[in-house]
């Protein structure tokens, strides 16, 4: 049995696992609270509790996996992760939850969900391939094979170079600074040529259906955004899963959150989330 205490220290582990499995706060803190129930009711000794809670949470994320695989086919325009969101440089949920940007949560969510499981326990939590074999029960060997396609996928989609945190902050704030005053020269200026943009509405707010290509398409549309009207609108820097991001809110009410990817000292990536499904737990 593992008491509540115990359960405790590993929650952070688990909510981390289950985020990076599945892209949703909300979920994956249903996954956490499932975990302790099924925990709760073994009456018997558990030798290895955080490899039992592991193997847990993993398998009941990826249930959860199969059965949104459908939702996520019938997504209206571009999906993206929830995201986490702190002030900037603060500890807080980023910390405790080991989370990771919105790029490489959009990179694991192109793995099949038996590579994403392999990949997130091996190359993130270190967990051996023997663990990982028991967790997920098959053979040690096809594990092996599901995680070295699956690491070949990720880094074939990494960014190649990764800015400095310094660089990052800096070319946010400048950037945060051009939108607010309508400098569209300087938007241009640190928008990379080929910079892309995703707008992620799930079809419940107005957002483009289809990634922005090019530094003036992408800033237009920043400045179309800034531009609606909204009551009482405030825009803040925020850390996005440990990236410097943006957000936007409407008489205290999360309407926008934006986070950038840069290289070279300049935005090479923009990810908006609009849904609003997706921002709830902001408040």
């Amino acid at each position: 049995m593992i008491d509540a205490a115990e359960f405790e220290q590993h929650r952070p582990m688990l909510f981390g696992i289950a985020y990076r499995m599945l892209g949703s706060v909300a979920d994956a803190e249903d996954m956490v609270q499932d975990t302790w129930l099924r925990c709760s009711q073994v009456s018997g000794p558990i030798t290895n509790p955080g490899g039992y809670l592991s193997r847990t949470v993993t398998n009941l994320a990826l249930n959860k996996l199969t059965s949104a695989a459908a939702r996520r086919e019938q997504y209206v325009g571009p999906w993206l992760p929830e995201p986490l969101v702190t002030l900037p440089d603060a500890a807080g949920e980023l910390e405790l939850a080991e989370s990771v940007s919105l790029a490489m949560l959009v990179v694991l969510e192109s793995l099949s969900p038996l590579e994403r499981a392999v990949f997130v326990l091996k190359e993130i939590f270190g967990f051996s391939y023997r663990e990982i074999a028991e967790t997920l029960e098959r053979t040690e060997t096809s594990v092996r094979q599901v995680g070295s396609r699956a690491k070949s996928h990720v880094q074939a989609r990494r960014p190649r170079y990764e800015a400095s945190a310094e660089v990052r902050r800096q070319v946010t704030d400048e950037f945060l600074a051009a939108c607010l005053g309508g400098d569209m020269n300087r938007m241009l200026e640190l928008l990379a040529p080929d910079v892309t943009a995703w707008n992620d509405g799930g079809g419940k707010v107005r957002a483009a259906l289809r990634p922005l290509h090019g530094a003036e398409n992408v800033a237009r549309f920043l400045t179309a955004v800034l531009a609606q009207p909204i009551e009482a609108p405030r825009l803040a820097a925020v850390d996005v899963n440990g990236r410097p991001g943006l957000l936007l809110t409407s008489a205290g009410r999360p309407d926008t959150v934006a986070c950038v990817e840069v290289e070279d000292g300049r935005i090479t990536e923009i990810r908006v989330i609009r849904n609003p499904d997706k921002l709830h737990h902001l408040a």
